[in-house]
């Protein structure tokens, strides 16, 4: 029966990773990030089993006993890729201290965060029941206030390398403004997460709880940038990536028992690893190891929310995230932008650039609805607004790139005339 048990699940993961590669193929050839077709595809494949097979194959396929085994390597290797991701979020000497950066980060995290309040209040006060559901209202306002502020590194980072000679300035410029969002996008999760369990006290616990994770993980550090770790990490590199992974997973699993999610366990080892060439190799490593199970994350959130069934799609919440996320993100950048002195052409494009949300706003909108914040009404309406900003990233700059290309097209003028 063991043995029976371990092939299935072999199969299964097996059958996860021609669906994430399958999802991959056909955003390619839909000329969208490939990102958006593996979340998809994952998402879909529990409910679309259960429409076509029925309970009885549904139940054959992916036995309860079989999805929790799922859900812990899902959460594993979510830990293991975004140790990868936080490790590479290296702002640079002056990163945070260029007054263009710190201005696009001011208007790209501050104008969504209001945009997050405005949905949020209109699911407190005009939402129906189901949809609003019984969360603390004040972690529950926060919590959609960061849903909209999110931006996906990793999937920017993508489109970024793509189109790098036709953005310019505005490439670099978007990159380390998201890098600087995404942080305190962390920091206000935890402080949701916090007020979640216990008003104040639930924060001030989640804060001594990372507090203490960033004393370990600061002298961790100074231990591993010593030059005997170094030589270990260049000689075994292998050996010293799975302890570190294995590492990262414990700090995972320790942050969650504490009452935050097992993230910040990945985001405390990411900021522990130093940034020299033979540790990068390694990180790099466990990132792809994570990236490979990622989709097995995201099959687990779509059997735990569509096949639980959400009584109808909530049309209105989806409009007005959709719109208010646009509209938060693209305003935000680009008046951040205009504010730290850009021209036109590249505030417009870091607007558009700051807008992709991609995985890390799934992972954030899976960590709320795991901690009963968000309704599988709310999360359904937050989830297509995540995938259509992103998705939209690439036609929007080929919008921007037309227009400007049609402008200067124009004879001298012509435009006055227009």
């Amino acid at each position: 029966m063991v043995l029976q048990n371990v092939l299935q699940l072999l199969a299964l993961l097996g059958a996860l990773c021609v669906a994430a590669a399958v999802g991959r193929l056909l955003a390619r050839l839909a000329r969208l990030p490939s990102v958006i077709g593996e979340i998809v595809v994952s998402l879909l494949l529990g409910p679309a089993l259960l429409a076509t097979g029925g309970p009885a194959v549904y139940a054959a396929v992916l036995p309860q006993d079989l999805l929790a085994v799922l859900k812990e390597i899902g959460e594993a290797g979510l830990v293991l890729y975004l140790v990868g991701l936080v490790h590479r979020l290296d702002h640079g000497p002056g990163g945070l201290r260029g007054r263009g950066v710190r201005r696009i980060t001011i208007g790209s995290l501050g104008i969504p965060l209001v945009a997050g309040l405005a949905f949020a209040g209109w699911v407190l006060w005009l939402a129906p029941p189901e949809l609003r559901g019984h969360a603390n209202a004040s972690a529950l306002v926060l919590m959609l206030a960061v849903t909209m502020s999110v931006t996906a590194v990793p999937v920017l980072a993508r489109i970024i390398e793509e189109r790098k000679a036709a953005l310019g300035r505005s490439a670099e410029l978007a990159m380390m403004a998201s890098m600087l969002i995404d942080t305190l996008s962390w920091l206000l999760l935890a402080v949701a997460l916090g007020l979640r369990t216990g008003g104040i006290g639930g924060v001030l616990q989640a804060f001594v709880v990372l507090a203490v994770g960033g004393a370990i993980a600061w002298a961790a550090h100074r231990g591993l940038a010593t030059a005997w770790s170094t030589r270990l990490c260049a000689s075994s590199p292998r050996l010293v990536a799975v302890v570190l992974g294995a590492v990262a997973i414990t700090a995972g699993t320790g942050i969650r028992l504490a009452g935050l999610t097992a993230v910040f366990g990945a985001f405390l080892v990411g900021i522990m690893v130093p940034r020299t060439e033979g540790w990068s190799v390694v990180v790099r490593w466990i990132g792809r190891i994570g990236r490979a199970l990622v989709p097995v994350y995201f099959v687990v959130a779509g059997t735990t929310v569509f096949t639980g069934g959400v009584a109808a799609l909530p049309w209105l919440a989806v409009v007005l995230a959709v719109a208010l996320g646009i509209l938060g993100k693209v305003l935000g950048g680009y008046l951040g932008a205009r504010w730290g002195g850009e021209d036109r052409l590249t505030s417009v494009r870091i607007g558009v650039l700051v807008n992709t949300r991609g995985l890390t706003e799934i992972v954030v909108l899976q960590v709320g609805y795991t901690a009963g914040l968000l309704t599988p009404g709310l999360l359904v309406a937050l989830l297509v607004m995540a995938l259509l900003t992103t998705a939209l990233t690439g036609p929007l700059l080929d919008l921007v790139d037309r227009r400007t290309a049609a402008g200067k097209a124009l004879p001298v003028g012509e435009s006055a005339v227009r």
